[in-house]
């Protein structure tokens, strides 16, 4: 092993905002304490439950992938297991997020944006 994973970091235009859709999403600490990082109003954390910690950091002039437009591509994405899928779409527009493709329930999961653009699936458990 070379490293350990420290962080996956989402470029957005508002970083504390997005700290908050995934807080609601995903529970955990906005801007907890971590000597790995300094807080500011370019950057803002997100420690999960689960050990996972979310960045965000402002980029000037940022430009949200078109998913599934190639010229804007998504870059990466994040995967949520959830056990209702319906149930788990209303909490997360509610929140902020917006379908990008509902899909057939037979497939087993549905992808959506974040208030920033970057996508992300709810995939059924």
């Amino acid at each position: 092993m070379i490293a350990d994973l420290q962080c996956v970091v989402l470029d957005c235009p508002h970083p504390m905002e997005l700290a908050e859709f995934y807080q609601a999403l995903l529970g955990g600490a906005v801007n907890q304490r971590d000597q790995r990082w300094a807080l500011s109003n370019d950057w803002a954390t997100l420690h999960t439950s689960s050990g996972l910690v979310l960045a965000f950091q402002r980029a000037l002039n940022y430009q949200p992938p078109q998913w599934p437009d190639p010229a804007r591509p998504q870059q990466f994405h994040l995967d949520f297991g959830v056990t209702d899928l319906d149930r788990a779409q209303e909490q997360v527009l509610a929140l902020g997020a917006t379908v990008l493709d509902e899909g057939v329930d037979r497939r087993g999961w549905r992808i959506y944006a974040d208030p920033a653009g970057h996508p992300f699936c709810l995939v059924r458990h």
